[in-house]
């Protein structure tokens, strides 16, 4: 702006000269101001014309040169007072001196009179003040001493480890003594120190819980070891007493609490007086086994700090954490049980601790939180039994593991905790255990089968009867008036079944023990169980017995033997579990054995299995025909494979009718079973000759063929008639070949005119041709005129003949067509 003023004043005056002087002069003012910026002022003054450098610093000059003259003025007015000052101030420097020097006389003669007394006062005060220095530290000395003397105690009780104690003693420190003598500097330490010691003590009784949680997981198989001892002491002892009582009354039975038959002086009293001196040694606890101090110190250390909460619940997650490792299983514990009894243990004594825990202590662990852990525990205890269990093929096994989880369960039991869903798996594994004991007898009935001869049981004495009798219920009056050496009628199988049954029953009884159930339960268990053993076991095995192959025919009819017998059996039987479990069998809902349909549908494939066995036999027989369908005329004699099949039937059947035959019964039963497979075995043959000569294979047939093949018919027929079997009814047994016998008299006598003209007819001489066998036939002879002139005798007649055959075979299709339409 001063460059656009200054251009405009250049341009519009007229007077170049005094235009210049007031604008250098309006610049000087500028440049003396302080507020205005020196740089904008020079470069206004440098920018408004050529040469304005060299006229400005000539107008500076000019300037200077004014501001000097009034500076000078200036000093020139006032240089007349400064010299009359000057000259006063002289005057009074000789006064001034002389003053001075008085003053300092004064003071020294001052100072030298003054100076003992000085030095004298100076010691009073100095003796003053140690004397109430002295008074003051005695003072506070003994206010600090109670104090120094709590922390030197406390120190002490931390270094014997009597934290409880030191913690009273920082309680009394805080309270009562440091805020006596707060304001000094070792209190202050003191007060800052004690929170620490305060935490040190947490930690180090934390380190002790620790230290006493790991201790107890380490002693809880020993705890449950001795409790689960201690709880099987007390069962025995029960048990000894309930055999005592049991003895009293001379009940030579087996009882429910156990196997062995106890009588007055017998050697099972000692064993019993040992276990009673076993229950009254001393009865150790969780505390004999663990110290429990570390928990009840640091219980009381964080209840005195106000932190018990924290504490409870740091203890109770500690132990949840330790029940989830103690029910954690060995992946191989269904092995052995001393895995099982090492788990049982574990758990057991962890909650024998939380039991003692929580009577022993206030309020650390509640009933609440002991009863969530058990339920938690008990769900996985049963699922890990439940899984485990599964895997165990050894009935010994499975009952050791019942033992244990009775025992088991007893002794929680006795600590407060509810079981009963442990006896409920019971009777899941009572299930299981029947099924191995099924498998294992399934063995034992092998066994049984393959050992045995299949003959009758001889016995040369009384002694050995006896023998057999006192293993198997066997009565028969004729049989005992009968003269020594004599044979049982059954085998030597029906004994041992009969003792494996009966050993069976013992097996799935000791499963029934301690498990706090009724007499009529446990009679259902074992009636349920023994049913099973026979309906599925037993008749089983005795199913694929009777299927194998080396079992000949003789065998069979011994094993139908046998199963009368065991199906007589089985009332003992129902009678021997009564007695045991002393359940009358007029009880409304009290089980039946199941044997009879057992032992009767054994006997049914054992018959059914004769009669395919000899149908087989025939079979082979019949493979063994050699037949020449082109023969012109018969042999004479009947076929080889023929005669060896009826000498091989004839034999069969005295087998089965020398079998040994004590009473009635027996010689009912073999009749019938003889009687029906020589009906079945004459009923085959007679079907399989048919088929024969029926086979669609075979295209031609010859009359010698014809001959030939009814000299063996005759052969059959007078074996039905030799009455193989006693017992047959007049010719019962010989109309087993009527079929084959009147197409045999069709084609033999050609009496085709009389069994048209009868066809139909009740009284026809051939009733039982059917005419579709009849052409069949017809047609294969048909043929064989045909190509081989058979009718040779008749060869006058020859076309004769054949209209004739002709003639018959349209008869018979119209016969054939008129049945089909008629069905």
């Amino acid at each position: 702006m001063a460059s656009d003023r200054t251009k405009a004043l250049s341009l519009n005056s007229p007077d170049k000269e005094g235009t210049e002087e007031r604008v250098y002069g309006n610049d000087f003012a500028e440049l003396e101001s302080v507020d205005l910026p020196l740089g904008t002022t020079l470069r206004s003054v440098y920018d408004d014309q050529p040469n304005a450098h060299k006229r400005f610093m000539e107008k500076l000059d000019a300037r200077i040169r004014n501001h000097d003259r009034e500076i000078e003025k200036m000093c020139n007015f006032h240089h007349q007072g400064f010299v009359d000052a000057i000259t006063e101030l002289l005057k009074v420097r000789a006064d001034a001196e002389k003053l001075m020097g008085q003053v300092t006389d004064t003071n020294r003669r001052l100072q030298d009179a003054g100076k003992e007394v000085t030095s004298q006062t100076e010691e009073v005060i100095r003796c003053r003040v140690q004397q109430r220095n002295m008074v003051t530290t005695v003072e506070k000395l003994q206010l600090c001493m109670p104090v120094l003397e709590m922390y030197s105690k406390l120190k002490e009780q931390l270094e014997s480890k009597r934290y409880y104690a030191a913690l009273k003693t920082m309680e009394q420190l805080e309270n009562i003594y440091i805020p006596r003598v707060g304001q000094y500097r070792f209190c202050q330490i003191m007060a800052e120190n004690l929170p620490k010691l305060r935490e040190e003590i947490k930690e180090i009784s934390m380190s002790d819980l620790k230290d006493f949680l790991e201790s107890i997981r380490k002693h809880s198989d020993k705890i449950g070891e001795t409790a689960m001892k201690q709880a099987q002491q007390h069962r025995t002892f029960n048990s000894a007493l309930q055999k005592q009582a049991s003895a009293c009354f001379a009940k030579p039975l087996y009882a429910l609490n156990g196997r062995t038959v106890i009588r007055p002086g017998v050697p099972g009293s000692e064993e019993r007086a040992d276990e009673e001196e076993d229950t009254d040694e001393e009865v150790l606890t969780a505390p004999d086994l663990v110290d429990f101090s570390p928990v009840y110190r640091c219980l009381h250390i964080y209840s005195v700090l106000g932190d018990r909460e924290t504490f409870e619940n740091y203890y109770r997650k500690q132990r949840k954490k330790q029940a989830r490792l103690v029910l954690q299983p060995q992946s191989n514990m269904h092995e052995t049980v001393e895995g099982y009894t090492k788990y049982f243990n574990q758990i057991v004594g962890f909650f024998v601790v939380e039991d003692h825990i929580l009577h022993a202590t206030q309020g650390l662990v509640s009933r609440a939180f002991t009863d969530e852990l058990w339920n938690m525990a008990l769900s996985k205890i049963i699922a890990v039994l439940r899984t485990h269990s599964s895997y165990c093929s050894d009935p010994d096994l499975v009952l050791e593991l019942k033992n244990l989880i009775v025992i088991f369960a007893d002794t929680l039991q006795g600590y407060g905790f509810p079981v009963n869903r442990l006896f409920d798996l019971l009777f899941e594994i009572r299930d299981q255990y029947n099924e191995t004991l099924l498998k294992k007898w399934t063995l034992v009935f092998r066994d049984i089968f393959e050992q045995d001869n299949y003959s009758p049981i001889p016995v040369e004495n009384e002694e050995e009867y006896k023998s057999v009798v006192c293993r198997f219920p066997f009565q028969d009056a004729e049989f005992e008036k009968q003269p020594f050496p004599k044979k049982l009628p059954m085998s030597q199988s029906v004994p041992q079944i009969y003792t494996q049954v009966k050993e069976f029953i013992y097996a799935s009884l000791k499963f029934s023990e301690s498990l706090h159930r009724s007499s009529t339960e446990i009679d259902d268990m074992l009636r349920k169980s023994t049913n099973l053993l026979l309906t599925r076991t037993l008749s089983s095995g005795l199913q694929s017995l009777i299927r194998k192959p080396h079992i000949g025919l003789t065998e069979l009819v011994q094993i139908i033997i046998n199963t009368t017998h065991l199906e007589q059996a089985c009332k003992y039987l129902e009678d021997f579990i009564t007695n045991i479990t002393n359940v009358s069998p007029e009880t409304v809902h009290t089980t039946r054995l199941y044997g009879l349909s057992t032992f009767k549908d054994a006997r049914h494939s054992a018959e059914g299995e004769i009669y395919t066995k000899l149908n087989q036999k025939i079979d082979e027989f019949i493979q063994l025909a050699d037949y020449e369908w082109s023969m012109a005329e018969s042999d004479g004699r009947a076929s080889g494979y023929l005669m060896d099949l009826i000498n091989f039937l004839r034999s069969t059947f005295q087998v089965f009718t020398h079998l040994p035959n004590n009473n009635n019964d027996h010689a009912a039963m073999s009749g019938k079973v003889a009687q029906t497979a020589c009906m079945s075995a004459c009923k085959h043959l007679s079907t399989s000759m048919m088929q024969m000569l029926l086979d669609s294979e075979l295209k031609q047939i010859s009359m010698g063929a014809i001959q030939q093949f009814n000299l063996d018919v005759i052969q059959c027929e007078l074996f039905a008639s030799s009455e193989p079997v006693p017992g047959f009814q007049g010719d019962t047994l010989q109309l087993a070949f009527i079929d084959l016998r009147q197409l045999l008299d069709l084609f033999m006598v050609w009496d085709w005119s009389t069994y048209l003209a009868d066809y139909g007819q009740p009284t026809s001489k051939y009733l039982r041709v059917n005419p579709s066998t009849a052409l069949a036939l017809l047609e294969k002879m048909k043929d064989t005129s045909k190509k081989n002139n058979i009718f040779s005798q008749f060869r006058k007649n020859d076309r004769d003949k054949q209209k004739l055959i002709e003639t018959v075979v349209k008869q018979l299709r119209s016969l054939v067509n008129g049945m089909s339409q008629h069905s």
